[in-house]
């Protein structure tokens, strides 16, 4: 052992020192440095920039730079940043999340489509600042996008989903919920040109979101697999229809709260979809045990299911369920809060259902404690949230009573 530095033994010392003829950098070829960095996030690549001048040429390579995620950083995030890290990634930035990063604006994002031409996967969810230039710019410079997300950018208009259709023909997946300027015309718009359109998510785009613009989706897009719609309470079972007839590939569908739709769409859709995995149908009070009966019966890979307030369910809808293909081996996760006719026997129906995860039971007033130990002792595992209100004590008591918590029971 050498001599120690500041604690350190001499040689080790020297193998990390800002000494460019450090023993790390002459026992190792810059190719297998370079290796070695690339599996190192952002924050690891920038300490390592600082160790020395040739460690700094390697952190900050753009082979090194291919995916980033921004998000821990959003507070400090401007544009400036993001302008000269598509300088340093260039064409090399397949991946990039400023999710969040309120200070990016459309000036920066023009600089980085201009930079990194290669971009593939963009994440620009809360990025407020940014409006239609942003997408022009992308349509100009960035033709190899595939997944874009501008959820809560509030100034997204249909000049944008033009704009896209126009230049990014490979687009795969967009997300531009809550973007409540978006209306049917940008829809059909970008459908137009992006047939290999695989997943759309619309929600909150409660006014302006029609039958008629999801329709031309459905009639465009045969490999749609997701489609988010919740809180557009406009459409009808047209939609159901239109889905089951041209996009036999979807896996998961999101029509929460969107009221109008009944068993007579559903049973279209589950006759037809019968890769269907995630289904969103929380407020959809329509429904009644018809449609979980057609679920059971074609739709053999469900592993998702909400149907909270969904107060027309009852135990015999769930017992088909509980005896369908699914249930024995996908079924993981069914969301039954606000189900008014649910009682015991549900949890009687569902005790085979041996990748059941967990099960959502919030005011259901007809469970009990005791089904839900009995369905506990099929199914060990599982993590059941359920409330119960306390029970308020006899007047006798007087003055002395508790005070119950009112927070809900994980049971």
């Amino acid at each position: 052992m050498g001599k120690e530095v500041n604690g350190v033994s001499r040689s080790r010392f020297e193998m990390f020192s800002n000494s460019d003829e450090a023993v790390i950098n002459k026992k190792l070829p810059k190719e297998l440095l370079l290796r070695i960095f690339s599996f190192l996030d952002v924050v690891t690549l920038c300490r390592c920039a600082q160790v020395s001048r040739s460690w700094n040429v390697l952190a900050l390579d753009g082979s090194n730079w291919q995916r980033i995620d921004l998000f821990d950083f959003q507070r400090d995030i401007e544009g400036r940043v993001v302008e000269n890290i598509s300088k340093r990634c260039g064409g090399f930035l397949r991946k990039l999340s400023l999710r969040g990063c309120l200070g990016v604006g459309d000036s920066a994002l023009r600089t980085f489509s201009q930079n990194c031409r290669n971009i593939e996967l963009l994440s620009l969810n809360g990025c407020t600042k940014i409006t239609d230039s942003t997408c022009n710019s992308l349509s100009k410079f960035c033709p190899k996008l595939k997944h874009l997300d501008l959820a809560s950018c509030t100034s997204i208009t249909n000049l944008s989903l033009k704009a896209l259709s126009e230049g990014c023909p490979l687009l795969e997946q967009l997300n531009i919920s809550w973007c409540d300027q978006v209306t049917k015309d940008g829809i059909q718009a970008l459908v137009r040109c992006c047939p290999g359109l695989k997943g759309l998510f619309l929600k909150g785009c409660t006014q302006q979101i029609t039958d008629e613009g999801l329709i031309t989706i459905c009639r465009g897009c045969h490999h749609l697999q997701s489609l988010c719609v919740s809180g557009c309470a406009n459409i009808t079972d047209a939609i159901l229809h239109a889905l089951g007839l041209n996009c036999p590939r979807l896996r998961i569908l999101e029509v929460a709260r969107c009221s109008q739709l009944t068993d007579v769409g559903f049973t279209t859709l589950a006759r037809n979809c019968h890769e269907l995995e995630k289904m969103d149908l929380e407020e959809c009070v329509q429904i009644t045990d018809g449609t979980l009966i057609q679920l059971s019966i074609h739709c053999p890979r469900l592993q998702v299911l909400s149907l909270s307030h969904c107060e027309l369910i009852t135990d015999d809808g769930i017992r088909h369920l509980g005896s369908g293909p699914c249930a024995h081996d996908r079924l993981e996760v069914i969301e039954l809060d606000n189900c008014p006719l649910i009682t015991d026997a549900s949890l009687e129906h569902l005790k085979t259902c041996h990748s059941l995860d967990r099960i959502e039971l919030y005011d259901c007033q007809q469970i009990t404690r005791a089904g839900i130990k009995r369905l506990r002792t099929h199914l060990p595992n599982i993590k059941v949230h359920a409330y119960f209100a306390p029970v308020t004590p006899p007047p006798s008591v007087g003055g002395s009573r508790q005070r119950f918590c009112r927070c809900c029971i994980l049971l």
